[in-house]
């Protein structure tokens, strides 16, 4: 990943888990998230007139975030975030986490740098497995 120095933040390193201030509090959310909320925005659209005057950003954004969404109702999407929410991740790592869906922990740690050396390869494959039987009992 590429450093970026910007004069208000400084040194900036996904791999390093350096972001600039403004992202402090903010909160991750899941290409799911993501997908239902625009789905839901969608919904509330009148008639065809009102579909049609959403932007064709936005309807890229909700193709890309329904190809992509790994959770398809809110139940599992609650239950992947309680689960990586009881491990010491950033909360960079975890929506990284939840969105690619990594098979092992090599491909995670290839992934998601910051992982390495902060989770030994049995406890971060025994994740991945939660996950993955999270995702298999989707209704």
């Amino acid at each position: 990943m590429a450093t970026v120095t910007t004069e208000n933040t400084g040194e900036e390193d996904a791999t390093e888990l350096q972001f600039p201030k403004e992202f402090e509090n903010a909160e991750t959310l899941l290409n799911s998230e993501v997908f239902m909320l625009l789905e839901h925005r969608k919904g509330q659209s009148d008639g065809p007139e009102d579909e049609q005057e959403l932007s064709q950003v936005f309807m890229k954004t909700l193709d890309h975030t329904q190809k992509f969404s790994r959770y398809k109702n809110r139940e599992t999407i609650a239950s992947v975030r309680s689960l990586l929410g009881k491990k010491k991740l950033h909360k960079f790592e975890l929506a990284c986490l939840a969105n690619l869906c990594p098979e092992t922990a090599e491909e995670a740690k290839s992934l998601i740098p910051s992982l390495e050396g902060r989770f030994e390869d049995d406890d971060l494959q025994q994740l991945l497995d939660d996950i993955q039987t999270h995702r298999s009992f989707q209704y």
